[in-house]
């Protein structure tokens, strides 16, 4: 009992924790915009309060053109994702070959390299294919997930193989087993999947801001960068505030508005 009573208040503090910066975030964009005001750093600020950090936000930035930008290359990866970890996440789970176990452990020491060592070579490698200050180009790193493969070998095989033997003795190729029984059956772990890879390219920065030189091809985070780093909202932390909510809201809203399936999905694949 006393163990427990630990950990709900180690779980309260945390969660404290966690939520201070968006807090502050709000309340800082709600805050009137005054420029040089050390207030605007406090948790609770004075007002008056009103939405002209937004207005002058969203007049300052391009934030129509960002949000498309960012919303293409997060379905665009997704797309393609969804396809190479589910194939390689069956491949690992089902098909028996020589060194299977290896080279599994090999694909996952991906995930302990730093994103930060792989951009001069990502760099190369798109330049050379020609995808550099595109969206493409961006996306072409991320086209495989080490995360994926992993967590969609896991979905596999707690999936019964009666049904795909079944599905095969019926003659169903083993495309089609993928297609039409196991993907469906996979969901949790895809929808799961979605959320991890969706959630972490939106607010990728370091990659984008390198693979691209035009403000056409910019997406959220590069945008809100040059932007608060701009002559006309750099000083003002109620502007900044404001930008920073306006790129977070899509992902908030999303969440809240299907925050059990989340949760059910992940709890299906066994995360913690």
């Amino acid at each position: 009992m006393k163990a427990e009573r630990v950990g709900l208040a180690l779980a309260v503090l945390a969660a404290v924790l966690w939520i201070i910066p968006f807090v502050w975030m709000l309340v800082a964009a709600l805050r009137g915009s005054v420029s040089g005001q050390l207030d605007l750093a406090s948790l609770w600020p004075d007002g008056p309060y009103n939405v002209a950090n937004y207005i002058e936000a969203w007049q300052s930035g391009h934030f129509p053109l960002w949000y498309l930008n960012t919303a293409l290359l997060c379905a665009g990866i997704l797309a393609v994702q969804t396809i190479t970890v589910s194939l390689a996440g069956y491949a690992f789970a089902r098909l028996n070959f020589r060194g299977r176990g290896t080279l599994f452990v090999l694909f996952l020491l991906q995930l302990l390299l730093p994103p930060a060592v792989l951009v001069v070579p990502n760099l190369l490698m798109i330049t050379q294919l020609g995808l550099f200050d595109t969206l493409p180009g961006i996306a072409a790193p991320y086209c495989a997930s080490a995360f994926g493969v992993f967590l969609m070998r896991q979905t596999f095989r707690s999936i019964p193989r009666d049904f795909e033997e079944a599905a095969r003795i019926d003659g169903a190729s083993r495309l089609q087993v993928i297609r039409h029984l196991l993907i469906p059956l996979a969901r949790p772990g895809l929808a799961a999947f979605a959320v991890v890879s969706v959630t972490s390219h939106w607010n990728e920065f370091l990659w984008p801001l390198m693979a691209v030189s035009s403000p056409a091809h910019q997406v959220l985070t590069v945008g809100l960068a040059s932007f608060t780093l701009s002559s006309e909202s750099g000083g003002d932390w109620g502007v900044i505030a404001a930008g920073t909510a306006l790129v977070a809201a899509p992902l908030l809203v999303v969440f809240v508005i299907f925050q059990r399936r989340f949760t059910a999905s992940l709890v299906s694949t066994g995360l913690k």
